[in-house]
């Protein structure tokens, strides 16, 4: 399939171009044509998970040292296009790996904490990231999960929704409050592994698109977590929580370019396939009109992505670029995919054809990693200085 991106290979490294292709192989050869398949059974092969460790993309910006690439987080960036490009359900389970648990634990773990966990990050586990409760969603931190100190230990009790890789993950960063009467203050990070005393994981959530990312409750019942396994210091979770998720929705925004990017290839391509007047349809000006202005959303979605992701690797102001890269990718990817149906007519509508996967995959990043209206306030207060 003709790769009908813009972007001047001068814009990336020779490694940075070497890695996206490395991960565009993989996508084509070993996840596509598994794609149909984890859709309908809601269910990805734990081999094919096994393969994104051995491929080196669950453990991009761990260090070497403890056995990951020690790459950029624009390489992640790269990683989640690709993937997404063919199925956003491996794609989110790579996002959330690097861009929040290991991003996470690289900037406010301790030099033991990373010393256990990256090694298993790097080669076999499965991170999760749990903020969100049934009553605590864009009011993050209306929450109810509570930890109490129990002196040589800490216990923690509550629930925790619509925790993605809930099914597949070995550790979990859990955000829970210590002391409700302190607000945000009392909030605490903690790292809970899968096998600790009082942790289960509950329901799997039955879901539109992304249905082979598992989407999954937490049940924790006087769960007993170590005091060493407190992440970055007491009370200051919200700070982790906070500042993750700014850099997490970048990782949204690649992932929904990547998803329009998917789409308008296919669009593309049956364009040129389909006849109808005595001539492809793609010869019509209103569709190839239409395609233009496809790829034009998508281009600028993908330049403001990478703008934010290199504005974060070098350090620099990046919470306002972030957002408008969530917001305007995820809206791009929405009129994208819905144009690709109507390029391809009845047909697009049809679980055969590959586009009404890319439209219902593309609904939720409107909404996980902070809402669109919540990136807009964002942006918003970005403008005025308030932030």
């Amino acid at each position: 399939m003709t790769d009908h991106r813009s972007l001047p290979l001068s814009d990336l490294s020779e490694d940075e171009v070497m890695f996206r292709d490395q991960v565009k192989a993989f996508a084509q050869e070993r996840v596509k044509p598994l794609v149909h398949k984890m859709d309908e059974e809601a269910k990805m092969p734990r081999e094919l998970v096994k393969e994104c460790f051995d491929l080196g993309i669950m453990g991009i910006e761990i260090p070497d040292d403890h056995g990951g690439a020690g790459a950029t987080f624009f390489m992640s960036i790269l990683a989640i296009e690709e993937l997404a490009r063919v199925d956003a359900s491996v794609a989110v389970l790579v996002d959330v790996q690097n861009t929040l648990c290991n991003n996470a634990i690289l900037r406010w773990g301790t030099p033991e904490q990373q010393k256990k966990y990256f090694p298993k990050l790097a080669a076999e586990w499965v991170g999760a990231y749990a903020l969100s409760e049934a009553g605590s969603g864009s009011d993050a931190f209306a929450l109810a999960c509570k930890a109490d100190d129990k002196g040589d230990h800490w216990e923690l009790t509550g629930r925790k929704l619509w925790i993605t890789n809930g099914n597949e993950a070995d550790l979990f960063i859990v955000i829970a409050t210590v002391d409700p009467s302190k607000g945000y203050k009392g909030i605490t990070a903690f790292l809970v592994e899968r096998s600790f005393p009082g942790f289960s994981v509950g329901k799997k959530e039955d879901k539109l698109g992304i249905r082979a990312s598992s989407t999954c409750e937490l049940i924790l019942e006087g769960c007993k977590v170590p005091k060493d396994n407190v992440l970055g210091e007491i009370g200051k979770g919200y700070k982790i929580a906070i500042e993750t998720l700014n850099e997490g929705r970048i990782g949204i925004g690649a992932q929904m370019v990547g998803v329009a990017q998917g789409a308008l290839d296919h669009a593309v391509k049956y364009s040129q396939e389909r006849v109808q007047f005595g001539k492809p349809i793609a010869e019509f000006q209103a569709v190839n009109f239409l395609l233009a202005e496809m790829a034009m959303q998508v281009e600028a979605a993908r330049l403001l992505t990478y703008n934010a992701a290199r504005l974060r690797d070098v350090g620099q102001p990046f919470i306002k670029e972030a957002a408008m890269s969530k917001l305007f990718a995820s809206r791009t990817a929405e009129f994208v995919t819905s144009k690709a149906i109507e390029v391809y007519g009845g047909y697009g509508l049809t679980k055969e054809y590959p586009v009404e996967k890319y439209f219902r995959d593309q609904k939720v990043g409107q909404i996980y990693e902070g809402t669109s209206n919540m990136q807009l306030m964002v942006i918003a207060k970005q403008l005025f200085g308030k932030m």
